[in-house]
């Protein structure tokens, strides 16, 4: 590793951990581990910090004190490498995900699949998605005994596509997403890319049951939002009562800007996240009052555009709104079973739901909701109850014994 940088630099990282309010035991753990770095990088063998981070998933017991591990090497990584001060967000390194995981040969093959599509001009969201799974399945792969593509057999595919039952199994989204990555990397290993995605079975596309929230648990969440007695900030309840009465997706309440909202012609402008196209929706009074209340009583005044905050110092956009999503959920006493959806999404859900039960237009609903094929909604009519309920069949006709039938 050249450290010189660190070497020479490093005391302007702890002075400016104390400005920014951390405490004395997160600058201390950052200073002991700059003094490790330091020290000992010669003798572990360390090449990056990567290879630091590695030294110390197999040396921490818990997952806790891993956790803590990554992220003081995340901040001294970007501090060093970026000459970026820590900000409470994530460092590369803090990702969980398996492509940090993955050996040399294995990352090469999503490095070359993210080039390819980034010269297409791919979403960035949807190389993301299948670069996430490739890596998932090629750290699999390494796990069973595979060094490069090369070495991957039919036995260690079949394994876990098709696993003993009760194990995980790789679904169709899933496959067609390793298969991409594979694909790509064909022009620089022909004969290995062939010989995986010929022996990858084909999966059948599976039918879920959608959850969706009741009648009762929508009373639950509004009574929340309101009642001005428990734990939740005007934050929690600007966010919430937005997702619950827009059905705007979480990453676009996320990226809102202070000029999103025109408080003159009541409408919120914003360029969605997924789609990349303008939508405009209308600034109820519930929704504008509660947006006010969060910027008049409690945003921080700094100088960030971002309209939704972080609650600590250094302010910045929030992005953890599954989280504040949990805590309304669990405010409201719903949804907290394992396995519940606690997402905004479900929200979404619900709103769509329901103008299709009050005999909205698909199209109109597209509209509201910023998809951009009405075709997208098919998979919110799995839960549309009352128009479920007109396709059921009465069995007035058929000759059952009730005595009979309801003893079973």
């Amino acid at each position: 590793m050249y450290l010189e940088n660190l070497r020479t630099n490093y005391p302007k990282l702890l002075s400016r951990l104390e400005e920014d309010g951390y405490s004395a035991a997160y600058i201390a753990s950052i200073r002991g581990m700059i003094k490790t770095i330091l020290t000992k990088s010669g003798i572990h063998g360390w090449g990056d910090y990567y290879d630091v981070r590695r030294h110390y998933e197999a040396a921490c017991k818990s997952e806790g004190t891993l956790i803590k591990k990554r992220t003081i090497i995340g901040a001294i990584m970007e501090f060093d490498l970026n000459g970026k001060f820590p900000d409470r967000t994530g460092s590369a390194l803090m990702s969980r995900g398996a492509y940090y995981r993955l050996l040399p040969e294995f990352r090469k093959l999503i490095d070359n699949y993210k080039l390819s599509e980034q010269e297409r001009g791919i979403k960035e969201s949807s190389v993301i998605v299948k670069s996430s799974n490739a890596s998932s399945f090629f750290l699999r792969m390494q796990e069973a005994g595979a060094l490069q593509l090369s070495d991957i057999t039919e036995e260690m595919i079949v394994d876990i596509f098709l696993p003993p039952e009760g194990a995980a199994r790789i679904n169709n989204s899933q496959r067609n997403c390793i298969a991409s990555v594979i694909r790509a990397n064909i022009p620089f290993d022909p004969h290995a890319c062939r010989k995986v995605l010929t022996v990858m079975p084909m999966i059948r596309r599976k039918a879920t049951n959608v959850q969706y929230l009741t009648d009762q648990e929508t009373k639950a969440v509004l009574l929340a939002l309101d009642d001005m007695s428990n734990s939740l900030t005007l934050r929690d309840r600007a966010v919430g009562k937005l997702a619950y009465f827009t059905g705007m997706r979480s990453s676009d309440i996320a990226m809102l800007d202070m000029s999103s909202i025109d408080w003159n012609s009541d409408i919120i402008s914003l360029k969605q996240q997924k789609t990349s196209v303008a939508l405009q929706v209308p600034l109820r009074a519930v929704v504008g009052n509660a947006i006010f209340d969060y910027i008049s009583r409690e945003r921080p005044s700094v100088e960030c555009s971002f309209l939704f905050l972080s609650k600590n110092k250094p302010y910045r956009r929030l992005t953890d709104l599954w989280h504040t999503s949990a805590i309304i959920m669990s405010e409201a006493g719903i949804r907290q079973e394992k396995g519940d959806r606690r997402g905004f999404h479900i929200f979404r859900h619900h709103m769509a739901t329901k103008l299709m039960n009050n005999g909205v237009s698909q199209a109109v609903i597209a509209n509201v909701t910023g998809h951009a094929d009405p075709d997208s909604l098919e998979s919110y009519l799995s839960a549309n109850i009352a128009q479920l309920r007109e396709c059921a069949l009465s069995i007035e006709q058929f000759p059952v014994d009730e005595e009979v039938f309801f003893s079973a």
